[in-house]
This record gives C-alpha cells, sequence and structure tokens, in this order.
C-alpha cells in the first residue's frame, strides 16, 4: 500500500487562490458589519435626542355627551412649545373629537387636564402623538 499525502507542504508554494479569497471576503464582511452596527448606532441616537417633546395620555372621564377631560403628562425641554394631538372615538370606534393642545410654559414636565369637546358621546380618548411647536 501507498501512503496518501493529506496536502501540500507547508510553505513551498504559497497562498492558494481560496484561501485569498477567503480573506477578502473576512475583511469585506468585517467593514460591511462595523458599518452596518455605526448606522443602527447612529439612528438610535437620533430617534432619543430628536425627541424633544413627548406625551403619555394617563386618564380621562367623560363629563357629558359632548365633552371629555383629557390628563396628559408632557415631558420637553424648558424653552421649547409642544403640540399634543388627542382624538375621541364612540362605541363604534368612530372618531367623535380630535384637538391640538400647545404647551408653551416654561417648565419641563408638565401634567395637564384638558377638554376635547366631541360630535357625539365619547367612549374612549387617545393620545395621536406629540411634536414641537413652531
Amino acid at each position: 500500500m501507498a501512503a496518501v499525502r493529506e496536502g501540500l507542504p507547508d510553505g513551498r508554494y504559497g497562498r492558494s487562490a481560496d484561501a485569498r479569497a477567503d480573506r477578502t471576503l473576512k475583511i469585506v464582511g468585517a467593514v460591511l458589519g462595523a458599518g452596518l452596527l455605526a448606522l443602527i448606532a447612529w439612528f438610535g441616537y437620533d430617534y432619543i435626542a430628536g425627541q424633544d417633546v413627548s406625551g403619555r395620555l394617563t386618564g380621562f372621564k367623560v363629563v357629558a355627551d359632548d365633552a371629555v377631560d383629557v390628563r396628559l403628562e408632557i415631558t420637553k425641554d424648558k424653552d421649547a412649545t409642544g403640540v399634543c394631538t388627542v382624538r375621541t372615538l364612540d362605541e363604534y370606534h368612530d372618531e367623535v373629537g380630535r384637538k391640538d393642545f400647545t404647551f408653551d410654559q416654561r417648565e419641563g414636565d408638565l401634567v395637564k387636564v384638558v377638554t376635547v369637546r366631541t360630535t357625539a358621546r365619547a367612549t374612549t380618548a387617545e393620545l395621536i402623538g406629540c411634536e414641537p411647536g413652531r
């Protein structure tokens, strides 16, 4: 029986084309991975730092057939003006009221109760969103 060789002797013939291609692919993959991580980090920072005004609806009370009192917690910079949009829905989930509220007080955190007028009896209220005012 003849002895079977497992491969070429190390260092005798240089690198194979497959080894060069593998190294190139590893470098390209590392560069693309680092770029993707940097992009995700940038979007995350921009999302967090770009939110000057945020709000949360913490409760509501139907006070009449044509009015709902809504309790909002607003977080904003002291010098910023915020505009929050609230809408009310009836039992069929049709919109029966919508109003924008402007908060320009020189306070960072606010808790306000605002009234939304409705065209029919509302059963729920929801905060659509808050954004910096002009």
